[in-house]
């Protein structure tokens, strides 16, 4: 019967399942194997206990030392055979665990539409180099630590019973003590390492912001402020870690010395009992010393498993603080781009774009088309949904109703790439390659552009002298920002980039805003040139001097398009 009132599986517990599940049979064999190494123990100690016996009652005959210790070495051979054994499947699996997750996270960055709320890349590669490897000792010695738990100690303790029940007294009143003081610091160990989580990526996030405002540190000779909050943060982090490595060695302490007196015990009790003090606890009496070795070399087998778990305790705290941690990436992530992300050939000429009952949230588009070859202005106040549509007409994100029609056929998945290899994108905020501009600026272009090539796109978007100031010109690294020209000059470098592609079809999101009416007229005076070779133009603005140059305006968020084609 169904139990309705289960307890839901925790979502980071569900997400380290998720990304263990493809090696769950790897993991499995390795456990096993884990667990057939301890087993052995029990040959071993059978071994040593029948020659002791035999050596003190004087009966060991040579034969049965030498097969005795034939079967003490081989047993003892195959032990750490399987345990070299069982690492190897478990460092292999951990390998394609974390080169799976790596490869699944950055695929899910690349997917985000360039609209989507994306987490801070220092953030990202955080997770990425710092915090997944960490799920690597939860797979090598959680794991394996977990299933020999949950095995050997009942086997020990049986084992134990059958040569005395005062042993196994002992250990079922002391081994229980181990598990009870784990699941008391088991919060403390997830907290600790949660809070260990947060200031890697914070430091991490600290770094990135500080690279990139690195040339404006200079400027401004903050750099002694900005050591000071690296210091400031590195003993944050310092002060976490040792939060974490407190208590691990805590719990390890109190363990072992939970696990030292239940050996003691055993000790004590087969030590009096082989000197006839004890006459009770044993099954035969008085236990044998055979018996008592045997025993006393399983007890602290008893304990090892457990003690092993409890020292890889935070080992599972760290890894459920790293599954936390992409669950609440993955929880955040906005919308995706629509196809494969593949390469795709340009079509010939620009298709008619039809807008037919486009809605996006809250915001209904009217439907209108966009003859080839036509410049089109979306205006209308802020929040109207000008940048959304530009974002739907480009393939960046999904309508939820209606159609985005290119020569009568639906704008969607399957034909999303070969579509936006006609589409040249403009953004508002200009990015560029963490290379030299001249990479940037070929990235995407038709064919493959000769310098008068370059040339001539920088003279259509008037940014031929923009490169002319620059250090070394086309060879200046600007990085990601544009560190080094202003703003209106980054988006005539853009201009530039969408003139070399050649695209059919050029997307221009705000393309004017915050730039002085001079430069304004430059921007808008290359998307002109753009349209003159042919190229369909739609810009999202609120300028109206850049709505005036357009050929028809589409007014959102009022009662409908004004002007004409």
């Amino acid at each position: 019967m169904r139990r309705l009132n289960k307890k839901p599986q925790d979502a980071a517990e569900h997400r380290l399942a998720k990304a263990l599940q493809p090696e769950a049979g790897a993991i499995a064999r390795a456990g096993a194997m884990s667990v057939a190494a301890g087993l052995l123990w029990m040959i071993m100690a059978a071994a040593v206990a029948t020659v002791f016996g035999r050596l003190v009652a004087d009966t060991a005959a040579p034969a049965l030392i030498w097969a005795m210790a034939a079967l003490f070495l081989s047993a003892g051979g195959l032990r750490i055979g399987l345990g070299l054994w069982t690492a190897a499947i478990l460092d292999r699996a951990t390998d394609r665990i974390l080169a799976r997750e790596r490869a699944a996270l950055l695929a899910l960055q690349d997917r985000l539409s360039p609209r989507a709320a994306r987490s801070p890349s220092a953030s990202v590669a955080a997770l990425l180099t710092d915090k997944l490897p960490m799920l690597g000792p939860y797979v090598l010695r959680y794991r394996p630590a977990s299933l020999r738990a949950a095995v050997l100690p009942l086997v020990f303790l049986a084992a134990s019973g059958v040569m005395s029940w005062a042993v196994a007294l002992i250990l079922a009143v002391a081994g229980p003590l181990i598990p009870v003081f784990m699941a008391l610091v088991g919060l403390a160990a997830r907290q600790a390492s949660e809070r260990q989580m947060d200031e890697i990526g914070s430091l991490s996030g600290l770094l990135g912001d500080r690279l990139a405002a690195l040339t404006d540190i200079r400027l401004l000779d903050a750099r002694d402020r900005m050591g000071a909050d690296f210091a400031d943060r590195a003993e944050g982090l310092r002060a976490r870690t040792m939060a974490v490595l407190r208590v691990a060695f805590l719990s390890s302490t109190v363990l072992e010395l939970f696990s030292a007196i239940g050996v003691a015990m055993v000790a004590v009790y087969v030590g009096f009992a082989l000197l006839g003090e004890l006459g009770f606890g044993a099954w035969s009496t008085p236990l044998t010393l055979s018996e008592g070795v045997f025993v006393l070399m399983l007890a602290p087998e008893f304990f090892q498993p457990l003690r092993d778990l409890a020292g890889a305790w935070h080992d599972k705290a760290a890894a459920l603080a790293v599954a936390r941690e992409l669950v609440a990436l993955e929880q955040a992530q906005g919308p995706e781009i629509l196809g494969a992300g593949g390469p795709a050939a340009a079509a010939a000429c620009a298709p008619a774009i039809t807008l037919s009952g486009l809605r996006k949230g809250a915001v209904q588009f009217p439907d209108m088309t966009i003859l080839p070859g036509a410049a089109v202005a979306l205006t209308g106040p802020s929040g109207s949904g000008k940048s959304t549509l530009i974002a739907l007409i480009g393939g960046l994100e999904m309508p939820d109703d209606g159609a985005v029609l290119l020569d009568a056929a639906p704008l969607e998945a399957a034909s999303a790439d070969a579509w936006r290899a006609q589409v040249a994108w403009v953004p508002q905020a200009a990015q560029f390659l963490d290379g030299p501009l001249r990479e940037g600026l070929v990235l995407g272009a038709h064919g493959a552009p000769t310098e008068e090539d370059i040339a001539a796109a920088l003279g259509l978007a008037a940014a031929d002298e923009v490169v002319a100031r620059l250090p070394k010109g086309l060879d200046t690294v600007l990085g990601e920002m544009g560190g080094g020209v202003s703003g209106g000059e980054a988006r005539r470098l853009m201009l530039a980039r969408a003139a070399l592609s050649r695209r059919a079809v050029v997307l221009a999101d705000e393309p004017t805003a915050d730039l002085d009416p001079e430069t304004a007229a430059e921007v808008i005076a290359a998307l002109l040139a753009l349209k003159a070779r042919g190229a369909t133009l739609i810009v999202a603005t609120h300028d109206p001097a850049l709505a005036a140059a357009m050929d028809r305006q589409l007014v959102l968020g009022g009662p409908g398009m004004e002007g004409a084609a």
